[in-house]
């Protein structure tokens, strides 16, 4: 018993530390006739509008006039993203009016769209605990590989659907502390013990026979899917199937840049995925030592032919150029989010519009976003490199107030 309770006090320190904040949520038809159904697990984990954790972040109360760029934003795609997000936001109080309205608005003129959200939205700054308002922008893209359902000499690298014996362990019921907080692991004789890391089940992936979804011809790729949580895989026949994150092993994110940046392999200016995969072409023989030091390991579910973008922690589609991840102790899932930052690896200001409609396991913090740029190779280029200095303003319908604002 002792070494149970040793055990799990072990794997809650490293849970705590770094668990992944992607949920496990259902898609929605691809025609967008039907609002998502968000289980009760998922719901709870989108923090509400009202509770923005103190030790994350605080909300300043400001004015249109201090949004950088804000008026010269084509915010017209912005709404459509917007009402994405309303298919969940429109059953909550807070947001019932803004989103019947957001339906109506004329969206041809973009004069009116900034006048419907200034009428109906106030913009609240996001502030760090120590009061500072300047965070990391980092981006992710929609990658596409090359696959196949059958394993080949060409096509041997697996996806992994998710396997039965993970067990995801709610530990909100343990202690109020730990509400939102989850503990993976599997069964071993009567213990839960951690569940395989990545250079585990690479090396022997005996246990998660039977579970392979697809199989794809490069490593490399397969690992950065992993890392965007989403993709497109491309069949020899033309087909393509769009796959997306459905759980992860439990291990905690290591970066494989910040590694070969301090082992010497590559300047930080070049520590980026383009700058990654060139070093993996230039030193094959290193590369699994490599990937292996990120034990986390993502497992992926098919999903419906037709949908408009990948589908985000909220549940709905993701839009290219509008979807934005963020912590949601700092920002509540499916709210706007103005976005003052410079475009990747330039000082060109990139001041937008964005809609909060995902989260991710290394996006923590208040002033912190990880911009969604689409899909294809020019999005794939700008996420790659991005990596700025960025500001952040949610915009909140006027009827609401919470105790962590700045007045």
């Amino acid at each position: 018993m002792k070494n149970q309770l040793r055990f799990f006090g072990a794997a809650l320190i490293v849970f705590l530390s770094a668990c992944s904040t992607k949920p496990i949520i259902p898609f929605s038809d691809p025609k967008g006739s039907l609002t998502p159904v968000v289980p009760p697990h998922v719901v709870s984990r989108i923090i509400p509008p009202h509770v923005v954790s103190p030790d994350v972040a605080t909300l300043k109360v400001t004015n249109w006039n201090t949004l950088p760029g804000w008026r010269g934003d084509d915010i017209r795609s912005a709404l459509d993203a917007f009402l994405q997000s309303c298919r969940v936001l429109r059953n909550q109080k807070l947001w019932m009016e803004p989103c019947e309205l957001a339906a109506s608005v004329q969206r041809d003129d973009n004069a009116i769209l900034h006048k419907f959200f200034e009428h109906n939205f106030k913009p609240y700054q996001v502030l760090n605990p120590n009061g500072s308002s300047d965070g990391l922008i980092t981006g992710y893209y929609e990658p596409l590989l090359k696959g196949s359902r059958k394993l080949s000499d060409r096509y041997r690298f697996p996806l992994y659907k998710v396997p039965k014996e993970l067990l995801v362990v709610d530990l909100g019921n343990a202690h109020p502390k730990l509400k939102h907080l989850r503990l993976r692991g599997r069964l071993e004789g009567q213990k839960i013990v951690s569940y395989y890391s990545r250079a585990e089940i690479e090396s022997d992936p005996s246990p998660l026979q039977g579970h392979e979804l697809l199989w794809v011809e490069d490593a490399v790729e397969l690992f950065f899917l992993q890392i965007q949580g989403s993709g497109r895989i491309e069949m020899d026949s033309g087909e393509i199937v769009r796959v997306g994150y459905h759980n992860q092993n439990g291990h905690p994110y290591q970066s494989i840049g910040k590694l070969l940046v301090k082992r010497g392999e590559l300047p930080l200016a070049k520590a980026s995925m383009q700058g990654i995969k060139a070093w993996g072409i230039r030193n094959p023989k290193k590369l699994n030592e490599l990937l292996h030091q990120n034990p986390s390991y993502v497992f992926f579910r098919e999903l419906p032919a037709g949908i408009s973008g990948p589908i985000g922690a909220l549940g709905v589609p993701l839009t290219g150029g509008r979807s934005l991840a963020i912590d949601p102790r700092a920002v509540p899932q499916g709210a706007p989010v103005f976005l003052s930052t410079t475009w990747p690896n330039s000082s060109k200001r990139l001041d937008r519009l964005m809609i909060a409609q995902d989260t991710g396991g290394v996006i923590k913090g208040g002033v912190r976003g990880d911009f969604f740029w689409g899909f294809g190779k020019e999005a794939a280029d700008q996420a790659g490199k991005m990596k700025q200095t960025g500001k952040m303003w949610v915009l909140m319908p006027t009827n609401y107030g919470q105790k962590n604002l700045i007045p």
